[in-house]
């Protein structure tokens, strides 16, 4: 018998015939987890302001702490920034990374605006002597609005450093993906605050 040599070629592996799974729906799954957790954080919030939104013991309430045109106007400065995120990632999308750029600023800018008057509105209170100890009432309003008010803080530093990496390395797939992982975030700020506007200022003066 005749011992037939077999031989082996190598095998040669194409990556982008080879099925994968891309890090991006991994990332966008894992990120709407995190935003369903915060839902249920605002969603106890919400609920502990409902129940002790009432009890002033004896002190001041909503129509006497609240100026709705300042609220308004803090509202406004969220709601224009989401406009002009909306706007940043238009410009994503067509891949101009200078007018992204600055639509990001811009937002940030209005964040950052937000954040100055809320912070204004903070220190007002607690000079009239509304803090946090006065009432149950106080202590859920502070809770609430500056759980937001950390958020966005949050979501200020989080665009800041985006906007060197797009600067640095243009509008690769990483930065797309956090870009779009970012738009979720600011969007569902500015939805938990038309909550707080309607339910805890609207509707407190409207009592």
């Amino acid at each position: 018998m005749t011992a037939v040599a077999e031989t082996t070629a190598p095998v040669r592996f194409h990556p982008e015939h080879e099925p994968h799974h891309p890090e991006g729906h991994s990332t966008l799954l894992g990120f709407w987890l995190y935003l369903m957790s915060d839902c249920l954080i605002f969603a106890i919030l919400f609920a502990t302001f409902a129940v002790l939104g009432g009890a002033y013991a004896a002190g001041p309430g909503p129509k006497d702490l609240f100026d709705l045109e300042l609220v308004a106007l803090n509202t406004a400065m969220l709601l224009f920034s989401s406009i002009t995120y909306g706007f940043a990632m238009l410009a994503m999308h067509a891949g101009k990374v200078r007018r992204a750029l600055g639509w990001l600023a811009v937002t940030g800018l209005f964040g950052a605006a937000f954040l100055g008057i809320e912070l204004y509105e903070f220190a007002h209170l607690i000079h009239q002597g509304a803090t946090p100890q006065r009432s149950a009432f106080l202590s859920a309003f502070f809770t609430l609005v500056g759980t937001h008010g950390l958020h966005v803080t949050f979501g200020i530093i989080w665009l800041v450093t985006l906007m060197v990496q797009v600067s640095r390395h243009g509008l690769i797939p990483a930065n797309r993906r956090r870009l779009m992982c970012l738009s979720l975030f600011w969007h569902f700020l500015d939805v938990i605050w038309i909550g707080v506007f309607s339910v805890v200022y609207l509707l407190g003066v409207l009592r």
